[in-house]
């Protein structure tokens, strides 16, 4: 399967989402208070979310406070993704909402997942957002036996709200389960996992739902690079925390 650029417009998604939206107007979706104007939730659950506050600013990894900057393991052998932005851990809330997007298939959930993704990135200037975001995929396989692909899903809505275009590329062969594999395994069994069959801009952003060691990320960063990408950054709903 080609790789493809997302094929509903901005709008569409921006109008489906709405309606999401109000379908509990007003109310917060973790408590049912009222919302803080604008956004779905109020401001004491916003404020006990599991934030991801103290990570590695290369693989996110949540690290102690008093911690360096990077990581042992991007230290020893960095990823081919230059940063990650991934604002929560997967914990609690977050993982409840999580499993119910990518196991129930519950749009309200994904939706809100895609508004905290937003929240997290709001510091960002304009100038230092990516030209394009790439979803990380599934095998159509796969994808189509589940009837369901988180990261495009993810991708193209997010997009729709930062005002970017986004691409699919493709998953070259259906790779073994990752479960109880280290990270070496884990690098092992994508190499070469993903095709980019498209020029692409200097900057660009894969999304994906979650990171747990990062491999998936770092095998399509490394696909990116091989077809124009020099600054590629990692980005993710939440960052399983390390020894899950």
């Amino acid at each position: 399967m080609a790789g493809r650029m997302g094929p509903k417009p901005a709008l569409v998604v921006n109008q489906v989402d709405k309606m999401l939206r109000r379908a509990l107007p007003g109310r917060c979706a973790f408590c049912l208070a009222r919302c803080m104007p604008n956004v779905p939730w109020c401001g004491p659950c916003l404020a006990v979310l599991p934030w991801n506050r103290h990570a590695c600013v290369q693989c996110a990894e949540p690290l102690p406070e008093a911690s360096p900057r990077y990581c042992g393991h991007c230290l020893r052998r960095p990823p081919a993704f230059a940063v990650a932005r991934i604002g929560l851990r997967y914990e609690d809330e977050i993982a409840l909402l999580l499993r119910r997007f990518k196991f129930g298939y519950d749009p309200r959930a994904g939706n809100l997942l895609v508004s905290l993704m937003n929240e997290s990135l709001a510091g960002l200037e304009r100038e230092q957002l990516p030209e394009l975001l790439i979803a990380l995929p599934r095998h159509r396989q796969r994808a189509r036996e589940q009837g369901f692909d988180p990261g495009p899903w993810l991708a193209e809505r997010l997009a729709a709200r930062l005002g970017l275009p986004w691409y699919q590329p493709c998953r070259l062969h259906a790779t073994p389960s990752q479960r109880g594999l280290d990270r070496t395994a884990r690098r092992r069994n994508l190499k070469g996992a993903f095709g980019v069959e498209t020029l692409l801009p200097e900057r660009v952003a894969l999304v994906d739902d979650v990171m747990t060691t990062g491999a998936s990320l770092d095998a399509l960063a490394v696909a990116c690079r091989g077809t124009g990408a020099r600054h590629v950054e990692a980005w993710a709903v939440a960052r399983t925390p390390l020894g899950h």
